[in-house]
């Protein structure tokens, strides 16, 4: 039998096994819509590989972290960004 973890997403729980990234699992629970911008249109995974930011979240309270590339960890908390991904300084 798989372990399965735990994490919030929107304030509810998402199960997975362990090893996914937060896109990997959120794709595996049907959801394919991880971001909305500013006009609320739906975007999702692009480039899957951390390149980027069409998969931003807040997760465990920074924004802009990119999904695709950061793995779930027990009790974590994601957030769906709306809006713009903040790339930094001199984006």
């Amino acid at each position: 039998m798989v372990s399965m973890i735990s994490f919030q997403l929107d304030g509810e729980t998402v199960r997975c096994p362990p090893g996914l990234t937060v896109a990997g699992a959120l794709f595996r629970q049907g959801c394919l819509a991880i971001r909305q911008t500013s006009s609320s249109a739906p975007r999702s995974l692009f480039c899957g590989m951390g390149v980027c930011f069409e998969c931003a979240m807040t997760i465990d309270g920074r924004p802009s972290v990119r999904a695709c590339v950061t793995p779930v960890k027990e009790g974590m908390v994601v957030t769906t960004q709306r809006g713009p991904a903040d790339l930094g300084p001199g984006s």
